[in-house]
């Protein structure tokens, strides 16, 4: 595990690394077009049942060079879904749909992507609010549930 944590140091060090050989995900394939309904507060709720990504750990543990380079080793499955209440732009479902595919060969754990997909889409829709979840598949006989939520309310209220 050291290993994995030397590799893991800076996100940019690592995405170096890695966006060369395909591996990392892919936010400059998020797309947006203007929300049709800018002064009316709604909700959009859109769901991903087949997300892909693989465990950064898998393969033999004591194999350090392959857990340096996050190959990772059995695929992760989730469902995704995500929840918005749109500004002044919306999320281009096509777009959401090859982004979320990027994960696919990524040795990322379940944390972090959720994290990652929050990140990247109020970076790219800048949304009033939005949830992620990350319903992943039973993998040790551990179930495991991720949430990050993102509100600009809050954050002006807070300055």
């Amino acid at each position: 595990m050291t290993t994995l944590r030397a590799a893991c140091a800076t996100r940019e060090t690592l995405e170096r690394h890695l966006r060369p050989r395909g591996l990392m995900p892919q936010p400059e394939l998020l797309d947006t077009f203007a929300n049709p309904y800018r002064r009316r507060g709604y909700e959009v709720f859109m769901t991903c049942p087949e997300f892909t990504s693989m465990c950064p750990l898998g393969g033999i543990e004591g194999d350090a060079s392959e857990l340096a380079l996050l190959k990772g080793g059995a695929p992760d499955f989730a469902t995704i879904n995500i929840t918005y209440v749109p500004a002044r732009l919306c999320i281009e479902l096509k777009s959401l749909k090859l982004y979320l595919w990027s994960f696919r060969n990524d040795g990322i754990f379940y944390e972090r992507v959720v994290n990652r997909i929050l990140d990247d889409l109020v970076r790219v829709v800048k949304p009033q609010r939005m949830m992620v979840v990350g319903d992943f598949n039973v993998r040790g006989g551990i179930k495991s549930v991720i949430t990050a939520k993102h509100d600009s309310r809050a954050r002006t209220r807070r300055r």
